[in-house]
């Protein structure tokens, strides 16, 4: 499953970050911030229009994403 896709208050663990193009600055981004296999993510809120962007958090920290951005994260959402 997608980030993009997680419902809202959803926890789930990266699965891994796909690249768009070769060398993508977008996906390695996502990694540098922590967005790395094994880590896990919850889904905090959507934004208000168009549920753009996302919130967010991995730890103690919150990220805004872009859902095209989200898309390209595969998490396995956990119960």
């Amino acid at each position: 499953m997608r980030l993009c896709d997680l419902p809202k208050g959803a926890s789930a663990v990266v699965e891994r970050v796909e690249d768009a193009q070769a060398n993508d600055p977008i996906a390695q981004r996502l990694r540098d911030l922590g967005f790395v296999e094994g880590e896990q993510v919850r889904l905090v809120a959507y934004g208000p229009v168009g549920a753009d962007p996302l919130l967010v958090q991995i730890g103690y920290t919150r990220f805004a994403l872009r859902r095209t951005e989200a898309a390209r994260v595969t998490v396995q959402e956990v119960a």
